[in-house]
């Protein structure tokens, strides 16, 4: 039987970017807060002097291990899901700090367009733009309701960068200036130009001067070390939750960090409406508690929130074949459609490309959004232009141009070293779109350790995925011609979605919208059934827009947070009047 422990002001599950700004807002304000991790404790130390690709890179250390928990995937309806094992192929972050620890820092605020997607679609192009099968919605709030919670989430990251010539007019500056610009972005910009694009230095999470944040927190300026993605950052440079958030939490003593604590539960009462906290299981000694509280958050990445939803029998389940249901609807992420683009070789140049970070780039955003006309396209949405310098580490390095060069042996090796330090990746980030085939529910046939049902992704592409990803894909031969490559190797556009999870950017699920008939939650990420429960992160996002979550992912907890408080100040209720009908 489970051990029940003194009731709290609040409970959040997580201590990812979503989880370590609520426990950080909510241990500032004074409300006695418990947070619970299913992995380890970290911190800063355990990252000092660590250099390692094969670890990080190749064998994924700080990564969850997928033995015990993972998802099962499938592409049809009628087809038996198996389970994603291989961690290549499905990389969830675990340990304080959550996936963020691991960010490259790549960071862009979403559209306007994104926020209201069918609206302003249908209102510029006529609703048979949007094929039927499609469930995109509006967010239930617009690019100017959120900009004053994007613009606090940057002041605790410190994030640097530069007016985007065609973004909206930013009312206040970025904290920090942009990153260098190296002679390969330099080359890329110029080449853009001169294509009458209107490429900028990319914005980034890697500190680009020493930086204070708003709550006292110290960054250090970046090394260029290379050793950002999939790796946590041992000089602080890096803007994450061990080295913000986390740490602003944790001065107060009404905040207290459970971590090895696994919730497996939300303890929810049907008659009420409410639910009454955690119940988790310490996966150190094996035992069960509940953590009461008067607010429980889910903060957890997209794929546990669903999951915990779901166990604990909260809200309607999502149900492909009647399309009623909000549990699970339109679950997304950019996957192997979404990061296309082309490889250019240069014979006669030579880039210092082992000097990195995981934002240092430049961009261009004229095919984002709605920014060019699609009438005559056939797809909605867009996407960014990107060149990264992150930074090759020795086994990565060796780039080949395919064809009859061998994958082993003398001539293998050489041809390595002949483009090590001369090929450049340029991307299109694009967006994913929902539709209604694409959800999660719980799996019939598989288990985890503890005897509870896997999480199921059921997950195909549209024609809008592959016809924007070849759309990308042209876009960046265009730019790499005009850069001088020597050689260029188009991506190839995947024809269906062949179970890699990769990129970590999973979303929706638990979406939000203006009605509880399409959404899950408010626009303070508030359950429309259940209003002290607040369900935050990506799982929020109806739909993926052309660019990378972190930002947005950010700016609404900061929202959430905001919410949260206002629940327990103000004595309950629902934050946000419901509209009848719905827009999706």
């Amino acid at each position: 039987m489970a051990k029940k422990l003194d009731k709290v002001d609040v409970v959040v599950v997580g201590t990812g970017w979503a989880g370590g700004v609520v426990s950080a807002e909510m241990a500032k304000a004074g409300k006695k807060v418990v947070t619970l991790e299913r992995g380890e404790n970290a911190n800063r130390e355990d990252y000092i002097g660590v250099k390692d690709e094969l670890r990080f890179d190749n064998r994924f250390e700080i990564m969850q291990n997928l033995k015990g928990d993972t998802v099962t995937s499938r592409n049809e309806l009628d087809e038996t899901a198996l389970p994603v094992r291989t961690m290549k192929d499905f990389q969830l972050g675990v340990d304080v700090g959550g996936a963020s620890v691991h960010w490259a820092g790549s960071t862009y605020r979403y559209w306007p367009y994104d926020f209201e997607i069918r609206s302003m679609t249908e209102e510029r192009y006529g609703k048979d733009k949007i094929p039927e099968e499609m469930s995109i919605q509006d967010w239930g709030i617009t690019y100017d309701e959120l900009e004053p919670y994007y613009e606090k989430w940057e002041k605790t990251a410190g994030i640097g960068g530069e007016q985007d010539p065609l973004a909206p007019e930013r009312k206040m500056e970025w904290p920090n200036p942009p990153m260098e610009e190296t002679p390969p972005l330099k080359l890329f910009k110029d080449a853009a130009k001169e294509l009458g694009l209107h490429p900028f230095q990319m914005a980034s999470g890697n500190m680009s001067a020493n930086y204070e944040n708003p709550d006292g927190e110290k960054l250090n300026k970046c090394m260029y070390c290379s050793f950002c993605t999939r790796a946590g950052c041992d000089f602080s440079a890096k803007s994450d939750p061990l080295a913000t958030v986390i740490p602003t939490a944790l001065k107060h003593d009404n905040f207290e960090l459970r971590t090895s604590s696994l919730a497996r539960r939300v303890i929810y009462d049907k008659d009420s409406k409410k639910a009454e906290g955690i119940l988790y299981t310490d996966l150190v000694t094996g035992e069960e508690y509940e953590q009461p509280a008067d607010v429980v958050v889910l903060a957890a990445f997209a794929i546990s929130n669903n999951r915990l939803l779901m166990l604990s029998d909260i809200g309607e389940q999502y149900d492909p074949k009647t399309r009623k249901g909000v549990i699970g609807r339109n679950f997304n992420g950019q996957y192997n459609s979404a990061f296309n683009g082309a490889r250019g070789f240069f014979d006669d140049k030579k880039f210092n490309l082992y000097m990195g970070a995981g934002a240092l780039g430049a961009c261009l955003n004229d095919y984002q959004a709605d920014n060019f006309d699609h009438s005559d396209l056939d797809f909605i949405g867009g996407g960014c232009i990107e060149l990264r310098q992150y930074g090759f580490g020795a086994i990565t390095s060796g780039q080949n141009i395919k064809g009859d060069t061998p994958t082993w042996g003398k001539e293998f090796k050489e041809e390595s070293l002949k483009y090590a330090y001369s090929m450049l990746h340029v991307w299109y980030s694009a967006c994913t779109l929902s539709y209604y085939h694409n959800y999660t529910d719980l799996d019939p046939t598989y288990k985890d350790e503890f005897g509870d049902p896997l999480l199921r992704v059921t997950y195909k592409f549209g024609d809008n995925e592959r016809n924007i990803a070849k759309f990308g894909v042209e876009r960046c031969h265009e730019i790499l011609d005009a850069m001088g490559a020597d050689h260029i190797e188009d991506d190839e556009v995947p024809d269906e979605f062949d179970h890699k999870y990769q990129g970590g950017h999973y979303t929706g699920g638990v979406i939000m919208g203006e009605s509880s008939e399409t959404s899950a939650v408010n626009n303070y990420l508030q359950m429309w059934d259940v209003d002290n429960l607040f369900v935050v992160g990506g799982s929020a996002f109806p739909q993926f827009g052309g660019h990378h979550p972190t930002p947005t992912i950010g700016a609404l907890a900061y929202r959430a947070s905001e919410g949260i408080l206002k629940y327990l100040d103000d004595g309950g209720g629902q934050l946000v009047k419901e509209k009848k009908a719905a827009k999706a």
